[in-house]
Order: structure tokens, then sequence, then C-alpha cells
């Protein structure tokens, strides 16, 4: 019954949000997300489709929590249903995701995969934020007093991984001594797990941490130490103020801007996003360094500056290592 009820009510809401989109010309957009919107990656989604629907450009629609297992019912139900761009995340469904895509190709699809593009109307991003967490790793480098760091993330899949190794690498730049603490809660979104590898690693001499995710800080800010954030600025938002000293923001403003020109052109095709998410089309960048301005010395922070500059014009090239990270001591 529940389930009837769920399929009625989206019917209802696409019915709607197709005579509004008529009336104005926008097109209809659907997110599906399988975390709750509050999960930093689905976040980042969903605030770019919403400033997109604030600006006129899009209605928007979006289902939360869905299961992988009940995943391809909700696309092909959007895709039914008229709308014309469904951005979601294809992880460990991507046969499946492939497949809602061969059947409806009129709809344009816009995925968070590792496989690629395929077809004609299946797009992919990730995140590729790894250029500022480099540049957080060279803070990260100076800031140690005693050469570890500590690193606490989700799952060891490539999106993480290769922020990791770009982090390390950066600490590694100007600190050749620098060792490092990796785990891995085996979860997306568990901030009390999180926390407690964190007190783990603080246990094992780190005086410094990159919060890969939510938890980490508030395990910082307990035993008086600076953390690095991860994807959203945790600074401002995951209470880390004077703990987090900058983060590498991810931003999908470029891509969300780029898909939905693309179908109002009606030139949507399959392509990889990766561009769009990386610091030269505005898709990452390193938040501000708020109350730690003064405490970062200047010499790091016009090297950072010096670096992000010569990123920004392709003369340095931060490597993608996808493999799985591992502690060096």
């Amino acid at each position: 019954m529940k389930r009837i009820l769920t399929t009625i009510a989206l019917c209802l809401s696409m019915a709607l949000l197709a005579t509004v989109a008529m009336a104005e010309g926008k097109i209809k957009v659907a997110g599906i997300y399988t975390q709750p919107i509050q999960q930093k990656w689905d976040a980042c989604l969903h605030k770019a489709l919403v400033k997109a629907a604030e600006a006129g450009e899009i209605e928007y629609v979006y289902s939360e929590k869905v299961s992988n297992t009940d995943y391809i019912r909700v696309m092909r139900e959007y895709s039914e249903q008229g709308v014309q761009l469904i951005v979601g995340e294809a992880f460990g469904i991507s046969r499946d995701v492939t497949k809602v895509a061969e059947d409806y190709p009129n709809v344009a699809y816009l995925m968070g995969d590792t496989m690629g593009p395929r077809g004609t109307n299946l797009s992919v991003f990730d995140n590729y934020i790894h250029e500022p967490c480099y540049l957080m790793g060279m803070i990260a480098g100076t800031m140690t007093k005693n050469n570890k760091i500590g690193m606490v993330g989700g799952y060891p899949i490539g999106e993480v991984n290769r922020l990791f190794h770009a982090f390390m690498a950066g600490a590694k730049s100007v600190n050749p001594a620098v060792e490092f603490k990796v785990s891995f809660i085996g979860s997306w979104y568990d901030p009390p797990k999180a926390k407690e590898f964190a007190f783990a690693q603080i246990e094992a001499g780190v005086d410094v941490l990159y919060a890969e995710r939510a938890g980490v800080v508030d395990a910082a800010r307990e035993k008086g130490l600076v953390a690095f954030g991860n994807v959203n600025d945790m600074n401002k938002e995951e209470n880390g103020t004077d703990v987090v000293v900058t983060s590498a923001l991810w931003d999908m403003d470029a891509a969300i801007g780029h898909a939905i020109e693309r179908v109002k052109a009606g030139t949507f095709a399959a392509e990889d996003y990766r561009e769009f998410t990386m610091m030269a089309k505005g898709g990452a960048s390193l938040a501000p360094y708020y109350e730690f301005e003064d405490k970062i010395s200047a010499e790091i922070k016009a090297k950072v500056a010096e670096t992000s500059a010569a990123i920004l014009n392709g003369s340095f090239v931060v490597d993608i290592n996808d493999d799985e990270p591992k502690s060096t001591f």
C-alpha cells in the first residue's frame, strides 16, 4: 500500500510539474539520491539543482534515501512521467542504469559513475576535487608538529582514494618526512563511527586530521587538533570554527549548467563531465582560511597561491591515483 501511495504521489507531482514547465518553457529535472540530501555528496548535487530552479531554468523534483534495490524503479517512473533530465548516481548499479538509458533514448541522464559515458544519452561525472586536496596537503604538511597526519574516509573507492593520494602528495611536497595513518569507516554517513576512528588515530599519534567524512571534526575539536575539510565548507557547515583550517570544495553548478544547456538546445550527448568538477571550470576550489589566515605562514600561503595558479593555467597537473592508499606508520 505504501508503494502504491508513493507512486500515486509521484505521478501527481510529475503531472503538476509538467503543467508548470510547459507554461514557463522550463525543462523538467529529477534528482535521485541514495542518501539523505543532508549527506554532503548528494547535497552538492541537490544545491546545484535548487539553484538552477531558483534561477528559473528548471522545474525540479527529487527522491532521497532510495536504496539500490529500488533505484531503477524510481528512475523508470521519472522517465515515464516526462522528466527530460535525471541526475543521480549509478555506483554499484551501472549495468541496470545503462539499460534504463537505452530504454528511454529521449531522456538525458547525468549520473555519478566510474564506468564512463555510454550510448547516446548517459553522461557521467565523479568527484574530482583532488587539486584543492593537494593544496590542503601542502598546508597540512607545514602545520603538523610531529609529522603524523591522520585521514578518515568512507570507502576505499576511486573518488576517495584520489583525494587522499593528492593530499598526501601535497604534504610530501613541502615536508618529505610526513607520515600518514589511513582509515575507512565502511559508510558514507556515520558521524559517530568516523569520530571513533579519528580518536583511534589520535591515540596512535597524529596531530592533524583530514576529515573526508562527517564526525572527524568533532574529534579534532575535543582533542584540540586542527583538521582539513572535504566537499563542503566544514569550517562553516560542520561546526568547524577554530578547528577546520580550510576545505577542498566541490561545486556542481558548472556541470549541471552544462547539462541543462545541452538538454534545452537538443544537443545532450554521452559525455564525461570530469573537467566540470575540477578547478579550471570552477567545479573545485579551496575554501577561505577564516580564523587561520594569520596562523598559516606567509611563505606557504604564497606557495599555495602559486601552485593554484599553475593548476589553473595547466602548467602543473595533480596526479590522479585511484588505488587504495595505505598507512605509512
